[in-house]
């Protein structure tokens, strides 16, 4: 099915998905290394994890305000897939594929959403845009 009328809105959606992935990512960033909110599985974190958290900290920032839109994201998409093989699949003594089972679903979908960012870029409601990049 086509829905022809909706395809005004799909840079500005883009847009939104954009800033609401960035948010999204900002928020883990914030956790991890300002403890806020206090959650008991950032309470002492290794090294590894805390640049998880710089990245998603600084790059979530960047992609909220669609600047570098394309790199940032990519750099993002590597750091989830690299954070569901190594923090989600292979956390136990025998790896674990199953998203549902290893708990890696938000690392896949922010992965992928990161990925297509890259590629579709920043939309019309960006820094990039505003500076004439995309």
């Amino acid at each position: 099915m086509n829905f022809p009328y909706l395809t005004r809105f799909q840079p500005v959606l883009l847009s939104l998905f954009r800033f609401i992935t960035g948010l999204l990512l900002f928020q883990y960033g914030v956790a991890k290394l300002f403890k806020f909110p206090v959650l008991p599985y950032f309470a002492n974190i290794p090294p590894l994890i805390y640049a998880a958290g710089t990245l998603e900290l600084v790059l979530g920032a960047l992609l909220m305000i669609g600047l570098f839109t394309r790199l940032t994201a990519f750099i993002l998409a590597g750091e989830m897939a690299f954070a569901y093989f190594m923090g989600h699949m292979f956390k136990g003594e025998t790896p674990v594929f199953l998203p549902l089972l290893n708990g890696g679903t938000a690392a896949i979908l922010f992965c992928f959403s990161c990925l297509y960012l890259s590629a579709a870029g920043g939309g019309s409601v960006s820094a990039d845009a505003a500076m004439g990049k995309e």
